[in-house]
């Protein structure tokens, strides 16, 4: 079924969150989860900034569709994104200056996400505002969730705590690979295959 025909709201979150999630089945957007996900916090305030950008700039972009000459969609499209991206990075250094330095450049790169710019130009630009608004909001759920996971393991294992607070006694020894990229790479592959094994056995078609 492509992204066009699925009109059912229902049928989108299952899609999004999913039978065609964004990290685990598509696997796009893994870079953000390399570079953040070794905090709760960081992870947490990171894909609320692209659940908003993802869902806004859907809403734009069926709303703007009409207008926009077809030759220069894409560039428009980023422009919009941009919109988004720059007023999360003003909330964040105007209320979250500490989160804000600790992200450092990789709020910017929400713009290269190419979970926004794939679901705007494989549903917003085919479907209704409200519709492109929930497509984009679940898409970044999909995202959020898979990431939230990977820091759950990241920080409790590698720090020992979960958004700061210590959950581990004093005696823990922090496991140093998973501060570091390659356990990222590591967990993703293993949501891969979990997620994969699982659609397989419901009889899902596994991409």
């Amino acid at each position: 079924m492509s992204d066009t025909a699925v009109k059912d709201p229902g049928a989108i979150l299952k899609t999004n969150l999913w039978t065609s999630n964004p990290i685990f089945v598509q696997v796009l957007g893994i870079c953000s989860a390399l570079a953040v996900t070794n905090l709760l916090t960081n992870t947490m305030i990171m894909t609320v900034g692209v659940v908003f950008t993802t869902a806004m700039s859907s809403l734009t972009v069926s709303l703007m569709k009409s207008f926009i000459p077809r030759k220069v969609r894409m560039v428009v499209q980023t422009l919009i994104i941009a919109f988004y991206v720059i007023i999360v990075d003003i909330v964040l250094r105007a209320y979250l200056p500490e989160v804000s330095r600790n992200l450092g450049p990789y709020v910017g790169l929400i713009i290269t996400n190419c979970i926004i710019m794939g679901r705007a130009e494989a549903f917003a630009q085919s479907n209704g505002p409200i519709l492109s608004f929930w497509d984009g909001m679940t898409s970044g759920l999909g995202y959020m969730g898979v990431l939230l996971a990977i820091a759950f393991v990241r920080e409790l294992l590698g720090f020992g705590s979960l958004f700061g607070m210590r959950i581990f006694p004093e005696g823990f020894t922090p496991w140093t690979i998973m501060v570091m990229p390659p356990s990222a790479f590591f967990l993703i592959g293993l949501i891969v295959w979990v997620g994969k094994t699982i659609m397989h056995r419901q009889g899902e078609p596994v991409t």
